[in-house]
């Protein structure tokens, strides 16, 4: 084994770039193109890929350092010696042959095309030997007036964005492309009126740096002819990150992080970024997906599903038709009445874990014959002293051991993360006046069954009275519905993220049950389980409420 030091490639005609990412920590593993850090330049963001494999000793940059062709990026431990200095990589294809030669040596100008009057045509320029690369943001609009060497787009590659200069002046009179089209050398980019700048007819110097396209080829944007020396500054560069960045301008992250968070289906305009001026990081994606599985924020589309089913919104943030708008007076009488407070929070709520949680059911009967003569009984043993037992303190016990048998019930999701949960505080569902409320019982798996009765009843009086604390309805792992009272068969039950798991609780009803010899007359609970498919599937489901079945037939079990 020896070390070796990997340095930055050639990057084009730039002195100094900002290190804006490290890819990497000591003790990693890298292959050779693997990229190493992301740097940034006013143009540009790409990453840097190792010329070695091995295993990395120490990283000799930071974030916020500057960096140029030569500067060490860290020190690998390598099988074989260490790398003399490397000759020339081949040429790959001609495109890359005439970039590479724009980049390394200056441009020799021939010629001068004299300037001109009238519609020119801006086209997409040497980007060197990438075809079709993604349009991820539209700088400009019609009417504006552009300079020579303003942005008019940035592209994407796999691995670096780039913006892409106008090469004459003049008012824009029609942009040829849109965000998500793909574009090559020679595309037509925009219409201008106005005066062109003068062109140089030789290869110019490379105006943005090189980056790896992960395929062992060089990515060299070249920059298009200009007419002088001097360069005009852009007046259009990369937006400063905001926490709502404008419509069809770049979130200021670079593109692995893009990737990443494409990946996950993030909204990268939503999310704040940490980094160095305030560039958005990997972890500020991870830490964004957390806040929004646990309840703690919404994206904007979620609160315009929301508002769109509530108030006639354009199709809920999901590209259906419009909320029909209706006057439903013409068609006679009507009153109107507010939701109430509950409603409006627990709607959107349920709103939220519908769309964003993938729901699958499962159903079974539980033979509930014994345990419901067992409860007729301890309700007449107690009634003196004013406990009542109901089916649901049961099924709560009932619950606890299967929530301990199959602990992946008692959990939650956390980005990717399952957080097992050491403790059982189950949620019920309790009815009241101004809507549906979800009271806690804390601990359940350390109560009886007459302890867990009376807290349920001050519990549901509570929730009644609406003097329930939010203390109350906090820290649930597990929740029961139960619409025995009322009557139906079966129902699908909305899970209450975070958890990943709801019971639901139907009327129950005598119905024969074949016992190999006769039907027999059996009192029979219904149960719908609804999980979360992401951290539950089927088999485990189905295990679950034949336990959950199998305990509430012989209530023994629960000791086990």
């Amino acid at each position: 084994m020896s070390l070796a030091e990997v340095k930055v490639p050639d990057i084009g005609d730039f002195s100094e770039v900002a290190v804006i990412e490290v890819l990497v920590k000591p003790g990693d593993t890298v292959k050779a193109e693997q990229s190493l850090i992301t740097v940034e330049s006013d143009k540009a963001s790409m990453e840097i890929p190792s010329s070695l494999a091995g295993v990395v000793k120490e990283i000799k940059v930071k974030l916020g350092d500057k960096v140029k062709e030569g500067s060490v990026v860290l020190v690998l431990e390598t099988a074989g010696a260490a790398a003399a200095p490397a000759a020339p990589a081949p040429v790959s294809s001609p495109a890359t042959a005439a970039a590479t030669a724009a980049v390394s040596q200056p441009a020799a100008v021939t010629a001068v095309a004299p300037a001109t009057t009238g519609t020119i045509e801006v086209k997409v320029p040497d980007i060197g030997d990438f075809t079709d690369v993604a349009v991820i943001e539209v700088m400009v609009k019609p009417g504006d007036s552009i300079a020579v060497d303003q942005s008019l787009i940035t592209v994407e590659s796999d691995k670096a964005s780039m913006e892409i200069p106008s090469s004459a002046a003049g008012v824009l009179k029609e942009i040829k492309v849109k965000i998500g089209d793909k574009v090559n050398v020679g595309d037509l980019l925009a219409v201008l009126e106005g005066v062109a700048g003068a062109t140089a007819v030789a290869a110019p110097a490379a105006s943005v740096p090189a980056a790896s396209d992960g395929s062992g080829s060089a990515l060299v944007i070249s920059a298009p002819p200009g007419p002088a020396p001097e360069r005009t500054p852009p007046t259009a560069a990369l937006p400063p990150h905001e926490p709502a960045a404008p419509a069809g301008r770049l979130p200021h992250a670079s593109p692995s992080v893009r990737k990443f968070a494409r990946m996950l289906g993030v909204p990268l305009d939503e999310v704040k970024g940490s980094g160095l001026k305030g560039r958005i990081t990997e972890e500020d994606v991870q830490n964004f997906t957390r806040a929004v599985m646990s309840g703690d924020s919404q994206t904007r589309a979620i609160n315009a599903r929301s508002d769109g089913a509530a108030t006639g919104g354009k199709g809920g943030g999901l590209d259906l038709l419009p909320w029909p708008k209706v006057d439903f007076a013409k068609f006679g009488p009507v009153e109107r009445k507010d939701l109430s407070r509950i409603k409006k929070i627990s709607g959107a709520n349920l709103h939220r874990n519908w769309v964003m949680i993938p729901h699958v059911n499962s159903y079974e009967d539980a033979d509930i014959t014994e345990l419901e003569a067992l409860r007729v009984q301890l309700n007449k043993e107690n009634e003196k002293a004013g406990i009542k037992f109901t089916m649901l303190a049961f099924v709560i016990k009932a619950a606890v051991a299967a929530l301990k048998k199959f602990p992946d019930f008692n959990a939650s999701l956390d980005g990717e993360q399952l957080v097992l949960k050491n403790y059982w505080n189950i949620g019920f569902a309790a009815d009241t006046p101004n809507g549906l409320v979800v009271p806690v019982l804390k601990n359940a798996d350390q109560k009886g069954l007459v302890e867990i009765s009376a807290e349920m009843a001050e519990l549901s009086k509570k929730a009644r009275d609406g003097k329930l604390s939010a203390g109350d309805m906090q820290g649930g792992t597990f929740s029961i519905s139960s619409l025995g009272g009322i009557g139906t068969t079966y129902f699908t039950p909305l899970i209450n993220a975070p958890e990943v798991a709801i019971l639901g609780l139907s009327k129950s009803a005598m119905k024969p049950v074949w016992d190999g010899k006769a039907f027999q007359p059996r009192l029979t609970l219904p149960l719908s389980l609804s999980y979360d498919h992401r951290v539950i599937d089927g088999a485990a489901g189905a295990r679950f409420n034949a336990y959950l079945a199998q305990v509430l037939g012989d209530f023994r079990r629960v000791m086990l």
